[in-house]
């Protein structure tokens, strides 16, 4: 019977899985001197290599960008044709090869080595070339690629992006990378809105609707109307916030058997409401109004009255 999709699938899973686990073995004194080297770099991390290593080297040079690290991607083969210039007297060289023993890396760890530089290797074969000349090695060893001919690189990328994962992490928490240096680095998109984006970022525009407790309730919808928040503020004579009146409120006491001409602000608002300062991040809103299950937040300094957040204000920043 033919091997089905889902069990090719699963095989190639479990193989990978495998050989990430593995590498819990290679987690030594090479690694921690290889996270010591590069903390301590003074110039970047030049990284390394060819064909699918490559690809993988270029993913950590991401990484590292984003998390602190200042960091440059080479060509193996680029590099022995006039690249090689971009290397700097304190850069520190990591080398990412499978094999360790494909030519241009055999041209290229002498070259490195004649600079002076630390060379880092990231190899799976520790009798490699790559391996013996290079004075911090990474052991990426996997048992086979998740190939069915063991032969395209599946397994042994895995795992080499997973140690880079593991130096990357190491170096931000020795260098104390918090969420706000991440933001740094990450200014557009979701992700760099929900790490810098405040609550007073996402009002500025907005209308703040406002009453007095003994306002009537045709000047509360009036009001509400006007701003079109689905929600009003209802403050004292020092712009105090004492409550808030919704769409909610109002159709809430429209079911009773009330004289409504006789009924102030003060009547139907909802004293203490959920609040949120204007220096808070939008997404601790978001988590706010997830949190109690609304859809506005009065914002407010001091008990002071500053807006409305709207859930609509998160949405179109890309929060949601």
């Amino acid at each position: 019977m033919a091997v089905s999709v889902k069990q090719i699938a699963l095989r190639t899973i479990d193989l990978e899985a495998r050989s990430i686990s593995g590498l819990a073995a290679f987690i030594d004194d090479h690694f921690e001197k290889a996270v010591e080297a590069i903390s301590a770099c003074k110039g970047r991390i030049v990284v390394s290599g060819i064909g699918k290593s490559a690809v993988i080297a270029q993913k950590i040079v991401a990484t590292f960008n984003s998390t602190g690290t200042p960091s440059i991607f080479m060509h193996a083969a680029d590099a022995i044709h006039g690249d090689l210039g971009m290397v700097q007297k304190e850069d520190v060289v990591i080398i990412i090869s499978k094999s360790g023993e494909s030519p241009e890396i055999k041209v290229l760890v002498p070259l490195i080595r004649n600079f002076g530089n630390i060379l880092i290797a990231m190899v799976g074969s520790m009798q490699s070339y790559l391996a013996k000349n290079a004075g911090i090695v990474l052991n990426t060893t996997v048992e086979q690629e998740a190939c069915p001919n063991n032969l395209a690189p599946t397994t042994s990328t895995t795992a080499q992006l997973v140690m880079g994962d593991a130096l990357a992490v190491c170096l931000m928490e020795i260098k104390g990378f918090y969420p706000e240096d991440f933001a740094k680095f990450h200014p557009g998109g979701s992700l760099g809105k929900k790490l810098y984006l405040r609550v007073s970022d996402l009002i500025i525009d907005n209308e703040k609707p406002a009453v007095k407790p003994e306002d009537t309730l045709k000047k509360v919808i009036v009001e509400m109307t006007a701003k079109r928040l689905g929600i009003t503020a209802v403050t004292g004579p020092a712009n105090e916030l004492l409550g808030i009146i919704t769409d909610g409120d109002l159709r809430r006491m429209l079911e009773k058997s009330v004289a409504i001409d006789q009924i102030t602000a003060a009547d139907i608002m909802t004293p203490n409401p959920k609040t949120i300062g204007p220096d808070e991040l939008a997404v601790d809103a978001l988590d706010l109004l997830r949190k109690h299950e609304i859809t506005q937040l009065a914002v407010t300094t001091d008990g002071s009255y500053q807006g409305v957040l709207h859930l609509h204000d998160l949405v179109r920043e890309g929060i949601i």
